[in-house]
């Protein structure tokens, strides 16, 4: 059984990258049914673009107005039985949307299901360790998840307009994906990660973009929802290992720390350190292979680095979290849902 397919990709000011991610879906095994672009507010005539090249423009004058929000406002303009969601740095394989199309028609039963990076990123160090890290994590993870991703996601058109589609409250780039995820799995669907479907991803990531990425837009927002649903979930980067790995790498700072005044303690930091390493080795030496001993070593650090910074987001959100919701339950008149994060 065959599928009609819209494919939505989102963009502002998408440059290059936004040429390679529509020619990769127009050469593709299986071609799209309807290739549609929603501009926010671009100024670098990605609408022009995208019109030259054959997609039908959705075109917002005023931008910022949030990826939620120009995804949903793509959806609707849509009538494929299944919407795929493509950001315009990705440039999906060619056989990514024959995939997409087999994996609904073997599995009537499927509502969504989402993909991979590939494991060939272009770019800097730091680029290629935090898309490698991302397809590791994605390789590895549970097939059956309460996760959505719209790098590369695909959703039944009748699902996603039952649910209501992204909600709109989260400004920006944020977890509106999760959100839907964990939505579309309080309702009842089932979800699916195919990591055999993936696309290579062009952004190109500084080391402070990255730590306020992953602040800022994940972690910060993801705990509020894990407070608000009271649902702590042990897939993708919230499964135990990352949960014992950022343990470690806490014991490895307050050994070091405490060494001052205790010095037996220092023996400590190499030993929580080595922990972490074994640990984690098998990411490492998927680093190691795809990069060499520069990518291992920069990456190890990254990583120890990324699981300090994320638990401690976790931390004090969960805190500031909680408190709110005791003062919203003590005068539900303060509630501001806003900055409590959508319902």
């Amino acid at each position: 059984m065959s599928h009609t397919v819209s494919v939505l990709v989102p963009v502002r000011n998408g440059g290059d990258g936004l040429r390679l991610c529509l020619e990769a879906l127009l050469a593709g095994d299986r071609s799209p049914d309807d290739l549609v672009v929603v501009d926010d507010g671009s100024t670098d005539g990605s609408p022009e673009l995208a019109r030259q090249l054959g997609a039908r423009v959705l075109q917002r004058e005023e931008g910022g107005s949030g990826a939620a929000h120009v995804r949903n406002l793509g959806a609707r303009a849509t009538r494929g039985e299944l919407l795929v969601f493509v950001d315009a740095d990705v440039v999906v394989h060619r056989d990514t949307l024959a995939l997409i199309e087999q994996e609904f028609t073997r599995d009537p039963g499927l509502s969504a299901l989402f993909g991979s990076y590939d494991d060939h990123p272009p770019g800097t160090l730091v680029s290629r360790y935090k898309n490698l890290v991302h397809h590791y994590v994605h390789q590895h993870a549970r097939r059956e998840t309460a996760n959505f991703w719209t790098g590369c996601g695909a959703i039944r058109r009748s699902v996603f307009l039952s649910v209501g589609g992204f909600d709109e409250r989260y400004g920006g780039t944020s977890i509106e994906d999760i959100d839907l995820g964990w939505r579309l799995r309080r309702a009842g669907h089932r979800i699916r990660l195919c990591p055999d479907i993936q696309g290579t991803h062009l952004k190109q990531w500084t080391f402070w973009s990255m730590v306020r990425s992953d602040i800022l837009d994940r972690a910060a927002p993801w705990t509020r929802l894990i407070v608000r649903e009271s649902f702590f979930p042990a897939d993708l980067n919230l499964d135990r290992k990352s949960r014992l790995s950022a343990v470690l790498a806490w014991a490895t700072v307050c050994a070091l720390a405490t060494g001052f005044w205790r010095p037996w303690l220092w023996a400590l930091a190499p030993a929580s350190l080595l922990a972490l390493g074994l640990l984690n080795a098998p990411l490492h030496a998927f680093l190691f292979r795809r990069g060499g001993w520069r990518l291992a070593v920069a990456g190890f650090f990254m990583h120890v680095l990324y699981f300090l910074y994320s638990s401690v987001t976790f931390v004090i959100t969960a805190a500031l979290a909680l408190v709110r919701r005791r003062r919203t339950v003590a005068s539900p008149a303060a509630e501001d849902p806003l900055r409590e994060g959508p319902s």
